[in-house]
């Protein structure tokens, strides 16, 4: 059973970002959505490969992969890496430190707030594991970008 406070916060963790999308632009909307909805497909395996090895934990019982894990690769996962892209795309450095950045925030920040309220803990990883763990797919995220951009021109 969802408790409200998790549901209502999975509700948050998937409008809020989304709703940022309609200040990107119809432009980057179109460079980048492929990137992200990538991302997002890859990010979900990643979800439920850790959802097998137990690397965290969420508080509420009986474990769902739809109710737990799917709101975290849906909700902020695809506008995060849209805004990342048009904000520091064509500057490697800037978007590695960038990244790495919103991913410590979230490593070693956030997921401490996100125990104290109860929704998820880390369980079979350290906060520097998990910090890579959400990093190492920025390089991914890029080397697609590039990749469609290549495609891209080449067609144009």
């Amino acid at each position: 059973m969802i408790t409200k406070r998790h549901f209502f916060f999975n509700l948050a963790l998937v409008i809020i970002p989304w709703f940022t999308l309609l200040f990107i632009g119809k432009k980057s909307w179109k460079r980048y959505s492929f990137s992200g909805l990538f991302i997002v497909i890859f990010e979900i395996i990643n979800h439920l490969y850790g959802h097998q090895r137990k690397w965290w934990k969420f508080y509420d019982k009986r474990k769902s992969f739809l109710r737990d894990e799917l709101p975290f690769s849906v909700g902020p996962y695809m506008p995060i890496c849209m805004w990342l892209l048009k904000i520091s795309y064509g500057n490697f450095k800037k978007f590695v430190w960038l990244n790495a950045v919103a991913d410590g925030f979230f490593a070693f920040f956030l997921i401490d707030l996100l125990k104290k309220l109860r929704i998820i803990r880390l369980n079979r990883l350290n906060h520097i594991q998990f910090f890579i763990y959400l990093n190492y797919k920025a390089y991914l995220l890029y080397g697609v970008q590039y990749l469609f951009e290549k495609l891209r021109t080449k067609h144009s």
